[in-house]
């Protein structure tokens, strides 16, 4: 019987070029990479995001592909992308998954775990301590 997965690694990044904090708008970016760990080829179908920013705001978000590419993925395989989105407080989460179509025709959820969103302390808000996000 075929293993039917992927693997999703997740770099979130803040982009102050993008933000405008004085009007409640923060601006993130994050470089997602797929890789096929099963041993049969599938293609990234749709995408659903959960997002949420610490005011209690969410926003779910569906749609065919990622940046606008459905990708076919052999066994070993990674896809790597960027994209972002726009919070209205400096921090947030996302979560989701992934729907695929293995080369048999069989479909199959990849969860996408949880990660931070987090505008990075203005130089000085904290005394000048070094601060340090894990």
């Amino acid at each position: 019987m075929p293993n039917y997965q992927f693997t999703v690694a997740v770099a979130p990044q803040y982009l102050p070029d993008r933000s405008a904090p004085e009007d409640q708008l923060f601006g993130f970016a994050y470089t997602i990479t797929i890789t096929n760990t099963g041993d049969i080829a599938a293609q990234l179908i749709a995408r659903h995001w959960i997002i949420r920013d610490f005011q209690g705001r969410s926003e779910e978000v569906k749609g065919l592909g990622v940046v606008g590419q459905q990708p076919l993925l052999q066994p070993g395989e990674s896809f790597r992308y960027t994209s972002g989105c726009q919070l209205r407080a400096s921090s947030g989460t996302m979560h989701g998954s992934y729907f695929c179509v293995a080369e048999d025709a069989h479909r199959f959820e990849v969860p996408v775990p949880l990660f931070v969103l987090e505008a990075d302390a203005p130089p000085g808000a904290d005394g000048g301590a070094a601060r340090v996000l894990h």
